[in-house]
């Protein structure tokens, strides 16, 4: 190899086995602060990768994250993450590990030096040039991911690499190599602390902005998370109550259970008020009083039950009405599509 493998220099500290609590954990935190230094230098690159990415995504594309042991690992849990945070399908970001889904909890001996099963793994996903795949070693040699890029790379699928040894052969199989230079580790070797947590941060800005842009945040909310568990439907509430104006929390618990996921936002044609005011105009859902009688356009709709929920009595929606639509089970009518 013609390049310097970083990750395995030696530790620039020594006799650890004789230094005190306090000193070791000093010692870590000084190299702690090195991951955040060494992703910013690579921000530029990710920012292109993100921006050639998306339209990507938007077209049905999807993430894949490769890797062995604690980069495979990571990998699985940014790509497990997504779900429930952004409210995007299970299958939109993927972790596989070298190893299968066993190797998550034991390691499985030499399953890194595999230079077919990247590929075949990626295959079972039928993976396409649609899909983008990341590639996580911060070697930078691991066999599964190098080989499992070069492969993408054949078909013509885009490729990025997070590695912490500069031009390392995952760079060279890249299309966006992402290096981060951070030196040797506190324990000689041990790319589980610096270079693990330096792929943890990058992780976390891929997806998190990818989202973004994907429509998935509103001002800094997440309208799109999943209601599972009392936190987060307590957070709901409390956005459908600063987004709407309505100042019962039941009431806006009860609007926010029975919409499920997509919160009211400060644009009103979209969220909540949208799928109310489409449902009463689709032929007055469940024979709702008053509601068949000179149907309203739908602007006019979503405006008047703004004007109920704050309190207005001007409103063509009657106290009636809009109770009844707010207990309905609106589980039917989450297939409608949200304007843009």
């Amino acid at each position: 190899m013609n390049f310097i493998r970083l990750t395995e220099g030696d530790s620039i500290y020594h006799d650890l086995e004789h230094k005190s609590s306090i000193e070791l954990l000093e010692c870590m935190n000084v190299e702690d602060h090195k991951p955040a230094e060494a992703v910013k230098l690579v921000l530029p690159l990710v920012a292109t990768f993100i921006d050639q990415t998306l339209p990507k995504l938007l077209e049905g594309g999807r993430i894949f994250y490769i890797g062995a042991g604690t980069s495979g690992r990571l990998g699985i849990l940014d790509a497990s993450e997504c779900p429930p945070t952004f409210g995007v399908a299970p299958d939109l970001f993927n972790g596989i590990i070298a190893g299968g889904d066993g190797a998550i909890r034991k390691a499985v001996e030499f399953a890194e030096d595999s230079t077919q099963q990247a590929w075949l793994d990626l295959q079972s996903f039928f993976v396409s040039e649609l899909d983008t795949v990341i590639g996580i070693t911060a070697s930078g040699t691991t066999p599964y991911v190098v080989n499992g890029l070069k492969s993408c790379r054949e078909h013509r699928i885009t490729t990025a690499g997070i590695t912490s040894n500069p031009g390392s052969p995952v760079s060279k199989e890249s299309d966006f190599p992402f290096e981060l230079q951070l030196g040797p580790e506190f324990i000689t070797g041990s790319t589980r602390l610096k270079s693990g947590t330096a792929q943890k941060m990058l992780l976390n800005m891929i997806s998190t902005c990818l989202m973004i842009r994907f429509g998935r945040v509103i001002d800094n909310k997440m309208v799109d998370m999943q209601l599972s568990n009392h936190k987060l439907v307590d957070r709901g509430t409390k956005m459908v109550m600063k987004n709407t104006g309505l100042e019962d929390y039941e009431k806006a618990k009860a609007l926010l259970l029975t919409l499920k996921q997509r919160f009211p936002s400060t644009e009103y044609a979209k969220g909540a008020n949208y799928y109310i005011g489409q449902m009463a105009l689709n032929n007055a859902i469940a024979g709702l009083p008053g509601a068949q009688d000179d149907p309203l356009p739908l602007t006019s709709a979503v405006q008047n039950f703004r004007d109920y929920l704050k309190g207005s009595t001007s409103g063509r929606f009657s106290a009636e009405v809009a109770d009844k639509l707010m207990s309905l089970n609106a589980v039917s009518y989450t297939h409608l599509t949200l304007p843009t």
